[in-house]
């Protein structure tokens, strides 16, 4: 694919973020709040597999039960290069949270909608107005 007329306009890399807090450190609950946060990531920025060029996802150190990606793949992003590792222990910080970090091709103009649900909406206070 030539990046630079992928569907006929110029393109540019971004980069999204976001984060959403699984329930408990148990397979389905890390399973459906990836998939929940990818789901709107994916919507809300009007994405495809084909533009994805790596996703890069995080967990703090009490979720273990599961590796994120696997929701990513479930959801059908095959071709996307998928990378999982764990967040530092900063004492103090907000427990069972998944983070991502999506790179992505996208027309030059376009506005890049980070996504963080419920309280992790918290962690990123100046994006909240986005929500």
């Amino acid at each position: 694919m030539d990046v630079g007329s992928y569907q006929g306009s110029q393109r540019r890399l971004f980069a999204l973020r976001g984060a959403v807090q699984a329930e408990a450190n148990e397979r389905e609950a890390i399973l459906e709040a990836t998939a929940e946060l990818m789901r709107t990531l994916i919507e809300r920025n009007s994405l495809e597999a084909e533009a994805m060029v790596s996703c890069i996802f995080t967990t703090t150190a009490d979720l273990n039960a599961e590796f994120p990606a696997v929701a990513a793949r479930q959801l059908g992003l095959d071709t996307v290069p998928l990378l999982c590792c764990c967040e530092i222990p900063v004492p103090g910080s907000m427990e069972r949270v998944i983070r991502v970090m999506l790179h992505y091709y996208a027309p030059e103009d376009a506005v890049p909608e980070h996504v963080y649900i419920g309280e992790t909406q918290k962690l990123r206070a100046d994006l909240n107005a986005a929500q």
